[in-house]
């Protein structure tokens, strides 16, 4: 492959993972403002993205006629299992921490996903990398030790669960080269039925369904069938790397939606996380474009 062909396939990721990022951005907002318990909110929101990839599935293989797997083999099948355990653990971490320290712990998914594509992929992360990874438990320390203060460890335990399972499947996807984009929304039948067995004897719920049902059928699809798109043209660090949009994002959305202010602690760990990571995504940058002159000179 030309040099310029990798760079227009490698803009093509940023551009999928960056629409994929911000759609994840409201996530936590549209769960916060639909009101209910945790089962209740999480089942209607995997059933909902379930629904949407059955359809997006019949869409793309009888209109358009592209064949592409609900389920590409047994990896699909264990990239499935990280997602659907993942949208449990996060649930459980919005419910059980603030908003602040969910996203802010979410943005080790990237380094996570660093040291597993070293552990299992031989792809030895840049002393930059490691750099940034040392800032970066610096900055998640400084929140969960605020998380055990204010009593919220088991939520900051969640938070830390799905980022890992996040970098997980990303590493997963990486590792395989297959279209990897239902398997995060087929798969939601997982924790949806999960949630249904688990549902108070009330049955649902959910102060304003409006908002989950809005969340599982465009948001959630949107931001997951992108994301897992990215892995096909970036490396598995890098896609973590745009779950930073949530990161910086959803606490916005929620201060303004419903003015819940972070802890000092909670915003200083924070922005270490954030500074450390665009920090290394420029470093990034200004390696890959000093390479691509040095590629062009010869």
């Amino acid at each position: 492959m030309s040099s310029s062909s990798d760079a227009a396939m490698h803009r093509r990721g940023l551009a999928i993972t960056g629409i994929g990022g911000l759609a994840l951005s409201f996530d936590i907002p549209l769960i916060r403002s639909a009101g209910g318990d945790v089962w209740s909110l999480l089942a209607v929101r995997s059933l909902s993205t379930f629904v949407i990839a059955l359809g997006t599935w019949f869409v793309i293989n009888r209109l358009f006629g592209r064949k592409i797997s609900l389920l590409p083999g047994k990896t699909g099948l264990v990239v499935g299992l990280f997602y659907g355990i993942n949208s449990c653990t996060f649930l459980l971490a919005v419910f059980n921490t603030s908003t602040a320290n969910v996203v802010f712990i979410l943005a080790f998914t990237s380094m996570f996903a660093a040291i597993l594509s070293w552990i299992f992929l031989k792809e030895r992360p840049s002393n930059a990398t490691l750099v940034t990874m040392l800032v970066m438990v610096f900055g998640v320390g400084l929140i969960v030790q605020d998380g055990l203060e204010s009593g919220h460890l088991f939520g900051d335990a969640m938070a830390a669960s799905s980022a890992f399972l996040l970098a997980s499947a990303i590493t997963i996807s990486r590792a395989s080269k297959r279209d990897m984009a239902l398997v995060p929304l087929v798969t939601a039948i997982f924790p949806g039925a999960l949630a249904l067995l688990m549902l108070p004897s009330s049955g649902f719920t959910i102060a304003e369904p409006g908002y989950i049902f809005f969340n599982g059928l465009v948001m959630i699809p949107l931001a997951f069938f992108c994301l897992a798109t990215g892995p096909r043209y970036l490396s598995a660090p890098e896609v973590g790397m745009f779950y930073l949009l949530e990161t910086i994002l959803a606490p916005i959305w929620v201060w303004l939606v419903f003015a819940e202010t972070p802890t000092t602690q909670t915003l200083m760990g924070g922005a270490i996380l954030i500074f450390a990571l665009i920090g290394h995504s420029l470093w990034q940058m200004r390696s890959r474009a000093l390479r691509a002159a040095v590629a062009c000179a010869e």
